[in-house]
């Protein structure tokens, strides 16, 4: 046992007489390469997106850099309007040119067949004055139009586009059946005015203008639709 302890005791002491292991250059450099070689260094390695992406933010804070001095600025700046010119065309090219929103033009309003845009009362003010001009023929036609818009105002008939005025007679004629005689006399002496360029006259005038007052007076029986 003796003999045991001594050996130990001589190979400590041999141990601690033994200089640190000190690598020198070309040693440290391999040892270095052989630790950076492990597998689990990859992780932390940039990959291409990585380094894409931190050149694309380079670039941008460079653009924007306050600091850049000498014809650089002006430079970066033009690139800059170039890029951005190229993504509106391009956006210009893929979605095509963005639509206006249009509102649809409002319809004329139509009175047998012609754009009368005037009121009921506007209408017969105007054949007034033609009455008073003893311009038979236009204030027997305004005032059948003032007739015809006063129903058409009120909701009792409403003629569409090309409706007759005899079929407006008849439609109104069924509102009103006490004026249906008055309303088709009415609608003819229109009819010879207006399409047939016979004379007017004042007795045709004062017959129509007694139709529009009475039906402006009168109550409706019923709506109707006047046929096209």
């Amino acid at each position: 046992m003796g003999l045991i302890r001594a050996a130990v005791r001589a190979l400590a002491r041999a141990s601690d007489a033994v200089p640190p292991l000190t690598p020198d250059g070309d040693e440290a450099r391999r040892w270095a390469e052989q630790e950076l070689s492990d597998p689990a260094y990859d992780v932390a390695e940039p990959t291409p997106f990585d380094r894409i992406a931190r050149a694309v933010g380079d670039f941008i804070a460079t653009l924007l850099n306050p600091d850049l001095s000498g014809g650089w600025g002006s430079t970066f700046a033009l690139v800059a309007a170039i890029v951005v010119a190229v993504v509106i065309i391009a956006a210009f090219l893929l979605w095509g040119v963005p639509r206006v929103t249009r509102r649809a033009a409002p319809r004329t309003p139509l009175l047998f067949g012609e754009a009368e845009h005037r009121s009921a009362a506007e209408l017969r003010a105007a054949a007034a004055e033609r009455a008073r001009a003893s311009d038979w023929d236009a204030a027997i036609v305004l005032r059948f139009r003032a007739l015809a818009r006063g129903c058409l105002e009120r909701g009792v008939v409403d003629p569409p586009p090309g409706a007759t005025v005899h079929a407006f007679a008849r439609a109104a004629g069924a509102a009103f059946p006490a004026l249906e005689p008055r309303l088709e006399a009415a609608a003819t002496a229109f009819d010879d005015v207006r399409y047939l360029r016979r004379p007017g006259s004042e007795d045709l005038y004062r017959l129509v203008e007694s139709a529009d007052d009475s039906v402006a007076a009168a109550r409706p029986v019923a709506w109707e639709q006047v046929p096209a």
